[in-house]
């Protein structure tokens, strides 16, 4: 640990000359702000799993995930910040970096120092870092009903965009498929694909994404009458994830309904997480068919510059 980004008195403990008299006791409360890139990947994760004790979704984390985590989704570990006091860590809040635009994530403060700023100060701080790069467009996700971090974002002029779904499934028998023409794409040809999606995709999903996983694959359908679509997924050794699907001519029912019987039937002992599928997806209903249930939903908010 070393430097903070002590030339913003409003984020060094100081107070700024823009604080209204009434909030003058905690703008002397605000913490320091240190580059996460200041602290070991164990000591972060230490931090981070200690801020969410009590979460309303705790998603505890051990170093190797945090380390893919920051890999796989382009955390900028020199512009996400630890907010201390002291030699106390009371919290974190990182942001990704892809052209044109950031993502917030991972936001958390200790139980017993939350209310005195250092959610606020942290993500302040990182909208200016977001500015200062250039970017046109700041993304975040909050998990629904979590009310404090949603009530911080729309103070800070973020707008709701679209729900977000988490499904999950357990590994449940063969399913019959429907007469279709499949073919098993590669992470290349699978990629190709996604950049044609005609929607702007969440952060986790995006082409970025699956590149940097290193293990996307994909199918694509044409059934006899003519519905035709494709999927893209990730395979870990325990689990399939991240699944964007996209009908590209006929009844998106039916496109899904060939997409994961032939998925399932392929891999039958694998359990699913599924990640950010937006509340209104077309392919809903045949999750529901084949046995997703909802985890939780998050909230997806944007704000863009100007």
């Amino acid at each position: 640990m070393s430097q903070s980004f002590d030339n913003n008195p409003a984020f060094a403990g100081e107070v700024s000359l823009d604080c209204p008299r009434r909030e003058i006791e905690l703008c002397f409360m605000l913490p320091k702000l240190v580059p996460a890139s200041h602290f070991t990947i164990q000591e972060l994760t230490d931090a981070y799993n200690q801020t969410r004790v009590d979460y309303l979704v705790p998603m505890p984390l051990n170093a190797a995930r945090l380390a893919e985590y920051i890999r796989i989704y382009d955390v900028d570990m020199e512009r996400s910040v630890v907010a201390m006091s002291g030699e106390q860590i009371l919290g974190i809040n990182m942001i990704g970096s892809r052209a044109l635009r950031s993502w917030i994530t991972r936001l958390g403060v200790l139980p017993v120092k939350r209310r005195m700023g250092s959610g606020e100060a942290m993500t302040r701080y990182l909208l200016e870092m977001s500015q200062q790069l250039g970017h046109q467009r700041a993304m975040l996700e909050v998990i629904k009903n979590n009310l404090p971090a949603h009530t911080l974002f729309k103070k800070l002029n973020f707008s709701e965009i679209r729900e977000l779904l988490i499904l999950r499934r357990a590994p449940n028998g063969d399913y019959q498929t429907p007469q279709c023409q499949i073919e098993w794409l590669e992470a290349s040809t699978a990629l190709d694909l996604l950049g044609t999606y005609p929607d702007f995709l969440p952060w986790t999903n995006q082409p970025e994404s699956y590149i940097h996983a290193g293990d996307a694959q994909g199918l694509r359908c044409q059934l006899p009458e003519g519905d035709a679509g494709w999927m893209i997924f990730r395979k870990q050794k325990f689990y399939l994830t991240h699944f964007v699907l996209h009908t590209e001519a006929g009844d998106p029912v039916k496109v899904g309904q060939a997409l994961l019987s032939n998925l399932h039937n392929r891999y039958p002992i694998l359990d699913t997480h599924i990640e950010n599928i937006t509340a209104d997806d077309p392919h809903l209903p045949v999750f529901r068919d084949f046995g997703y249930l909802e985890a939780f939903r998050r909230i997806e908010m944007y704000r863009d510059a100007g």
